[in-house]
C-alpha cells in the first residue's frame, strides 16, 4: 500500500473513531443528563418531621432525577436575608415571617405550604387546669419574645372576654418545652405534631388549645418553603425542578409514613426513633389535608392574615399578597 493510501486510510479510521466517540458522548448525555446543579436549602430548626419530605427527596433520588445536588443546612438566624440575597437558594420559613419581610421590601417568596393547616397550639400541664383561653388569666406565658405572641394572646383573650394584662409574659427563648413548662411558665406555644406527640409518648398529661380552632385568621401557613424573587423570575427551571422533587418527597411521606420516618432518622440519628415515627404518623395526612395537591396556598389565607397583622399594628403597611406567594412551581 502506498504512503498516500496509508495516510488516507488512517485519516478515515480516525474520523470513524472520532464520530463514534461523539455518538457515545451524546448517548451518554441523554442517559446521564447534564452535571447536577448545586442547590442549598436551610431548615428553620433542627431536623424534624416538618422537614421529612426534603430528606426523602434526597435519599430516594428525586433531586438527582432532576439533576440537582442538594445540600440541607441547619438553622441560621439570617436565613431570610441569605435567601433574599441569593447566598442560599431555599429555606423553611413561615407565613408571618414572609409577610414581615415583604413589608421591609425583602424580596422573598413562598413557593409551597409544607402543612396545609396551622398545627400549633397553646399547651399546658393538665394539672394547671387551663382548659379555655379565659383560663390564661393569672397565669405565666413562656414565649420566645416576639411581638406577634402578645398580639395573638391579646386578640384571642379579647374574643373570650378575658384580659391579657392579667397574663405574665415571660421570655424563655428556645428553652425545651419539657424543661420549662410548669417550672418557668404555665402555658406555652408549641407545634402539636412534635411536642404534643412527645408529651403523649412520655405519658405527660397536657391540655392543648389549637390556634386554628380559636379564629380562622390564625389558620395560616407554617411552615412554608421560600426562595427569592430573582429565582422566581429568572431561575424558573431551577425552582420547578426543586419543587418537583420536594413535592414527590412529601407525597411519598404522605403515603409511606413509616419508611419516611426511617429515612429522616438515617439523616438525623440523634432524634428519638419512637417520637419520629409517632410524629410522622400524625403529621403525614396533614401535609396535604383537604387540598388537591401538596403545597397549595390560597390567596384568602395570605390576605386575611396580613390584614390581621396590619390591623394589630404588627406591620406598618399592607403587602401585595400575590407577590408574597406562588403556586406556579407546584406539579399539577
Amino acid at each position: 500500500m502506498s504512503n498516500k493510501k496509508k495516510i488516507f486510510t488512517g485519516i478515515c479510521v480516525s474520523l470513524l473513531f472520532f464520530g463514534f466517540f461523539i455518538f457515545l458522548k451524546n448517548i451518554s448525555k441523554k442517559i446521564s443528563g447534564n452535571p447536577n446543579t448545586k442547590v442549598t436549602v436551610i431548615l428553620d430548626w433542627s431536623p424534624n418531621t416538618n422537614h421529612t419530605g426534603i430528606y426523602v427527596a434526597k435519599e430516594k433520588g428525586y433531586f438527582a432525577k432532576e439533576h440537582l445536588d442538594v445540600q440541607i443546612l441547619q438553622q441560621a438566624d439570617d436565613a431570610t436575608e441569605a435567601v433574599a440575597t441569593g447566598k442560599i437558594d431555599f429555606a423553611i420559613s413561615s407565613q408571618e415571617s414572609v409577610t414581615e419581610a415583604r413589608v421591609k421590601d425583602i424580596p422573598i417568596v413562598s413557593v409551597a405550604a409544607i402543612i396545609q393547616h396551622n398545627t400549633s397550639a397553646f399547651a399546658s400541664l393538665a394539672s394547671t387546669h387551663i382548659i379555655t383561653v379565659r383560663d390564661f388569666e393569672g397565669k405565666r406565658y413562656g414565649g420566645w419574645g416576639s411581638p406577634i405572641e402578645e398580639a395573638v394572646l391579646t386578640a384571642v383573650m379579647q374574643d373570650a372576654r378575658a384580659q391579657y394584662s392579667n397574663v405574665k409574659n415571660i421570655t424563655i427563648g428556645t428553652t425545651d418545652f419539657f424543661n420549662s413548662i410548669g417550672r418557668d411558665a404555665d402555658f406555652e406555644w408549641i407545634f402539636y405534631g412534635w411536642d404534643g406527640i412527645e408529651a403523649k409518648r412520655r405519658g405527660i398529661a397536657i391540655n392543648t388549645i389549637m390556634l386554628k380552632d380559636l379564629n380562622p385568621i390564625l389558620d395560616y401557613y407554617t411552615p412554608v418553603i421560600i426562595t427569592n424573587e430573582q429565582h422566581v423570575k429568572e431561575q424558573k427551571e431551577l425552582v420547578t425542578k426543586f419543587m418537583n422533587a420536594v413535592s414527590e418527597g412529601y407525597t411519598f411521606s404522605i403515603h409511606n409514613p413509616d419508611e419516611a420516618g426511617r429515612i429522616l432518622l438515617r439523616d438525623a440519628p440523634e432524634l428519638n426513633a419512637d417520637l419520629v415515627h409517632q410524629s410522622q404518623a400524625w403529621l403525614s395526612p396533614r401535609y396535604q389535608a383537604d387540598t388537591d395537591h401538596w403545597g397549595e396556598q390560597k390567596a384568602q389565607v395570605w390576605q386575611r392574615y396580613a390584614q390581621w397583622m396590619f390591623d394589630k399594628k404588627l406591620i406598618e403597611k399592607m403587602i401585595t399578597v400575590n407577590d408574597a406567594f406562588t403556586n406556579e412551581f407546584l406539579p399539577k
